[in-house]
């Protein structure tokens, strides 16, 4: 989509950075149906886009030169799109009811910072609810593949390179650490300023990875709630989250009653 707008000069993705977010498709498909007006298709932006309706406007600045083929390639574009996101959610509805024995144990994984609906229950389908076969975090954290590693000769540490491990469980540890450190007033974000600056973006990543790594261990062999550590977060970006969380579960199809 990026590559059919920049070969229109349409520069909508230098400025919107969710070509696919609510503002985006607005606009996308204002073009598509035959608007020809940059401000009008400009004024479709909603939300929290840091971008002036100007700048919008410069950046749709061909769409009267858009010629009817390539509006209907947009058009293809957008139903592919659609169809997409309703495959997508089918098989997410298929996947959240084959887990609804373990509902209790993915809401407890996904109240952790970095971690969501999706992200608990993939965890929860490569270890199961309890963590069961792995007896200590150290033991999820090397089959995962997120400590780090020790290659020695003569006393001599040659790497501190992780070992291979579950490639599934890497790729949502990594993508949860990144979530995690942006989250505020949270241990994640806490040990990511500290380590970052000395050790670099990608070794203090992958430090909060195998710190998530063992957290979830705790949250599903234990069968606790994760707990905040590090500074008070602001309480309205907490109900903010429950409220997504909430919204999330039961568009699922599972049933959760707010706590009091």
């Amino acid at each position: 989509m990026e590559g059919f707008l920049e070969e229109s000069r349409l520069k909508l993705s230098s400025l919107v950075s969710d070509l696919f977010g609510l503002s985006g498709k607005a606009m996308l498909h204002a073009l598509a149906s035959g608007e020809r007006d940059p401000e009008r298709i400009a004024a479709l932006a909603r939300g929290r886009l840091r971008a002036t309706p100007e700048q919008l406007t410069d950046a749709l600045r061909a769409a009267p030169a858009l010629v009817p083929v390539r509006r209907q390639i947009l058009q293809l574009f957008l139903q592919r799109l659609e169809l997409i996101d309703a495959q997508r959610e089918a098989l997410a509805k298929h996947a959240a009811e084959a887990l609804r024995e373990h509902q209790d144990a993915i809401t407890r994984l996904a109240e952790t910072p970095g971690l969501g609906i999706d992200s608990a229950q993939q965890i929860v389908a490569e270890i199961g609810p309890r963590a069961a076969k792995f007896d200590s975090p150290g033991q999820l954290a090397s089959w995962v593949g997120c400590c780090p590693g020790r290659e020695e000769s003569a006393d001599v540490s040659k790497s501190d390179r992780s070992p291979k491990g579950n490639r599934q469980m890497r790729r949502i540890l990594n993508q949860a650490a990144n979530a995690a450190v942006k989250a505020k007033g949270s241990v994640f974000q806490d040990a990511y300023r500290r380590l970052a600056p000395r050790s670099g973006h990608a070794k203090a990543i992958w430090a909060v990875a195998h710190k998530l790594c063992r957290i979830v261990w705790k949250i599903l062999h234990e069968a606790v709630s994760y707990q905040e550590r590090g500074h008070s977060p602001d309480p309205k970006t907490v109900k903010r989250r429950i409220d997504k969380m909430i919204r999330h579960l039961r568009g699922l199809g599972y049933q959760v009653q707010p706590s009091a």
